[in-house]
């Protein structure tokens, strides 16, 4: 099907000019990079990987993060959605990934990579035969809660660090900058013009990073250290199967299907104003479970899709895959290079958070334009009051769970996994109820009421009567 070419960032099939477009889809880059390349540092960490495994780890993060978003962009068959997301190696499966990695290091991961990324392209295969489990409720409350379980990554950025123990963590200098940061970009989003309005978020991390550079925050260790190119090497890492990490995996994998559901969905309701059609939500799984298996086999951790960058595309419209399409070109080659990806990893945490956190609240708007599309009857308000209750009380108090089993804390220690669980299971053994009929439920109670009130009347009025008969 072929579509008239269009200039618009507002078009999906729009194509801009490349100056238009370039700090549109940086964007898109410098929003998501410390989230592709800090899981492969963390289980890198806890693997036992050498300084060589880790740097590899790390390129082959934002290699298969380019790769996976241009097949989302660009589907190929059946596989990618066709719709404006940005997908890359996420934080949603890192708990899994550090009780396997802990245990059976890296080719333990990989093997059982290999069974997950099976498991989703099977869910994909069937999803249209089982979308009807995931109706907005469900969907909506996964993306309320991704929202929610990120402003403590935002508010850790600005502050400093990813890591509450890190040297000048919660300094006036570092809430300086990121608040500085989330400033410029909320004036040029709400009060810039034209392409100024587009490009807040670029904006307000160049003024960050300025602002870090005159303080002396900017550290360009990694950018002297890294190497100019490296060539990916399938099985360089090796691949291991046990029966309890791939147990773990496929379950995680499966997990983040529901994930993957609410990001999608909330990427077309709020860039596209429309719903997510059934065909864009099965190529979505289909393709992240190829490239999660694909990725395995050279080394790549497994993909997700990032809800961060469905905020700016909700927050901006702009949905042209054009755009997207060059962070991704960008992404493969920071992936191959590693002094170009070494040189956007140097933008301190402060900038980051200060240009995320609106972003993240857009995400938690999103989740609720979800859940305003189905009835907000009692039944429903309950699946989304249970189901955030449970997630964020429980990630607010890990201490809750620590007796528990590595099994049990790695799944109920993830507050998506616990509210996608919680809101799946509660929207299939609840009675499906709509506002008419729970009125018509609360009139026949009051009618029932009412004449159990006139009886109880009828009653006390015989009792006077007989007591008046018998003192005559």
């Amino acid at each position: 099907m072929k579509h008239s070419q269009s200039k618009s960032v507002f078009d999906y099939y729009g194509k801009p000019s490349f100056g238009k477009a370039l700090p549109l889809s940086f964007q898109h880059i410098l929003a998501m990079i410390m989230g592709a390349v800090t899981p492969p540092l963390i289980v890198a960490g806890v693997s036992g990987a050498n300084g060589q495994e880790t740097m590899m780890l790390v390129q082959l993060a934002l290699l298969f993060s380019g790769i996976s978003t241009l097949l989302q962009l660009y589907p190929v068959g059946r596989f990618g959605a066709g719709v404006p997301t940005i997908f890359g190696v996420g934080f949603a499966y890192v708990p899994s990934l550090i009780a396997v990695g802990s245990v059976y290091g890296i080719p333990g991961i990989l093997g059982a990579q290999i069974a997950g990324g099976i498991a989703m392209i099977i869910v994909g295969l069937f999803i249209k035969q089982i979308r009807h489990l995931f109706p907005p409720v469900v969907a909506g409350t996964v993306v309320l809660v991704i929202g929610l379980s990120l402003y403590d990554i935002a508010i850790k950025y600005m502050a400093g660090s990813g890591n509450v123990n890190a040297d000048g963590f919660g300094s006036g200098q570092n809430w300086l900058v990121g608040i500085t940061t989330l400033a410029v970009v909320l004036l040029c989003s709400q009060f810039g013009k034209g392409y100024l309005r587009l490009a807040a978020i670029i904006v307000g991390i160049i003024v960050g990073y300025l602002m870090s550079f005159a303080f002396g925050m900017v550290d360009f260790t990694s950018l002297h250290q890294a190497p100019w190119i490296i060539v990916p090497t399938p099985f360089s890492m090796g691949i291991e199967f046990h029966a309890s990490a791939v147990i773990s995996m496929v379950v995680i994998c499966i997990v983040n299907s529901v994930q993957t559901i609410g990001d999608l969905s909330a990427t077309t309701v709020g860039g596209m104003n429309r719903e997510l059609k059934d065909k864009e939500l099965s190529g979505g799984l289909l393709g992240n479970g190829l490239c999660t298996l694909v990725g395995s086999i050279f080394g790549a951790l497994p993909t997700a899709s990032f809800s961060q960058n469905v905020g700016i595309v909700a927050m901006t419209k702009v949905i042209s895959r054009y755009v997207l399409g060059i962070a991704a070109v960008f992404l493969v080659i920071a992936g191959l290079l590693p002094k170009f990806g070494a040189v956007m990893t140097t933008i301190p945490y402060p900038v980051l958070g200060g240009a995320t956190i609106i972003v993240f609240g857009m995400i938690t708007m999103t989740g609720i334009q979800l859940l305003v599309k189905d009835e907000l009857s009692s039944r429903n308000i309950t699946i989304v009051a249970l189901s955030v209750a449970l997630a964020m009380g429980i990630n607010a108090v890990p201490e809750a769970i620590a007796q528990l089993g590595d099994t049990a804390r790695m799944l109920i220690g993830s507050p998506v996994i616990v509210a996608a669980s919680v809101a799946f299971v509660l929207n299939m053994i609840l009675p499906k109820k709509s506002l008419k009929d729970e009125a018509r439920e609360r009139e026949e109670i009051e009618r029932q009421m009412n004449q159990g009130t006139v009886k109880s009347e009828a009653k006390n009025d015989n009792a006077q009567l007989r007591e008046a008969n018998a003192s005559n």
